[in-house]
Formats: structure tokens, sequence, C-alpha cells
């Protein structure tokens, strides 16, 4: 397993990524065994990614690597790239794919979401697929991240969403406790991510699939770019 590391320059998030190695030093060592009972709707995504025979799958906000190894187990022709911008959740993902014996699929890399170079990275300017799996909720400026996803996109590529939603159909008083037992790791729930979402699939003459999981409390959403030979 190779990684790589977009070079430092001041507007690399510094703040955020130490933040980020903070909070997940030790946490990252149990966060998948307890992030399976809440990280709903996960494993939904990944079966739907539909990755063609030979494809490149790019997961923004990679983490520990759990999304990854699971999409390579389900999709074993395709090739695969994670980029997250703490170097402790990386350090923790390399381990994990080189036990799976997956570092000859899977590259990862040190970068800002919202803001990186994927042909510096990973020697490829764009992928088949494109995946965020409960991170926008982690980022600061996640709108930035939406654009740099579908910019990263190949002509009939497809972006896939999925991480809390508002918890619309879940009684008020569980809202609450998620929503203090999510904001110890800064987490926020993002109320216009279908709005933001469905905005740059317009934008970009994307078509638009969304749909709530669990009475609201995940949302899984998929942006299909459009080929541009193809008609309306």
């Amino acid at each position: 397993m190779s990684t790589t590391e977009l070079p430092a320059s001041p507007e690399f998030k510094a703040n955020h990524a130490e933040l980020m190695d903070g909070v997940y030093r030790w946490q990252r060592h149990i966060y998948d065994l307890t992030r399976k009972y809440y990280l709903l709707g996960r494993d939904r995504l990944i079966a739907g990614l539909d990755v063609p025979p030979g494809g490149t799958v790019l997961e923004l906000g990679c983490g520990t690597g759990r999304n990854i190894i699971l999409a390579a187990r389900a999709y074993p022709d395709a090739r695969f790239f994670g980029l997250d911008i703490s170097a402790e959740m990386l350090e923790t993902a390399g381990k994990a794919i080189d036990r799976e014996g997956l570092s000859d699929r899977v590259v990862l890399a040190r970068g800002d979401a919202t803001d990186f170079a994927a042909k510096a990275l990973f020697g490829k300017a764009s992928f088949d697929r494109v995946f965020v799996s409960y991170s926008l909720s982690m980022i600061p400026g996640w709108e930035k991240t939406v654009s740099a996803a579908l910019a990263a996109l190949a002509p009939t590529g497809s972006l896939h969403v999925v991480d809390f939603g508002q918890q619309e159909g879940l009684p008020r008083w569980f809202r609450a406790l998620l929503r203090g037992w999510l904001k110890k790791f800064h987490v926020t729930p993002r109320e216009s991510l279908r709005d933001v979402l469905e905005s740059e699939a317009e934008r970009t003459g994307a078509t638009f699939r969304f749909r709530t999981l669990y009475r609201g409390y995940a949302w899984l959403a998929v942006i299909k770019a459009r080929h541009p030979t193809s008609q309306i």
C-alpha cells in the first residue's frame, strides 16, 4: 500500500488536521467497533456503487479504511484511492489494507477533501466513482467537497454520499441526544445537504437521486454525471 501526501501550504487546513488527529489519535483503535452501531447506510452505499470492470473509485474522508476494504472485496477488478486529512487515521487505514492483502489495489493520500489535486496525489485526474461516507458532517466548508468530488468524476461517473440526516421521522428527544453525542466528536448533521447536492447536480447537468433511511436518521444520495454526448 502506497501513501502520498499533498505538500503542506499555509492553507492546508492545519488546524482542522490537528483537530482530527487529536480526536482520533486513540479513537481510531476502536472506531470501527463502535461506529458500526450508528453509522448506518454505509454498506448500502457500497452495494450501490456498481463499479464497472476495471473501474476506479475514490473515497474522500477514508478514515480507518473500513469502507475501502469492503468495497475492494465487493469489486475485485477495481482500483481504489483514499484521501483523508488525518495522518492518524491514514496510519490505521494503511495497516488494515496491508493486513487484507489489498496493497496492490489501494492507494492512500493525505489531503484536504475541499481542495485536492487528484493528479498530483494519485496520478489520476478522474474516477468512475467517488464516495463520501459520514465525512461531510465533519468537514468545515463541506460544500466545497461536493464541488471537488464532482470535478473529479469521469464523464460517466457518479458521486455517492451517505451521512446523517435530520432525523425528521424520529422523536425530538432522540435527535437531541444524538446531536449532543455527535458534538463531542465535532460532527454536525448538515441541514442543507440535500439542497446543496441537488443544486450541484443541476449546475453540472447531472441526474440526482435521494432517499431517506431509517426515518431520516441517514440520507443517501447519488449524483450521476451525464456524458457530454448524451441526449437530454
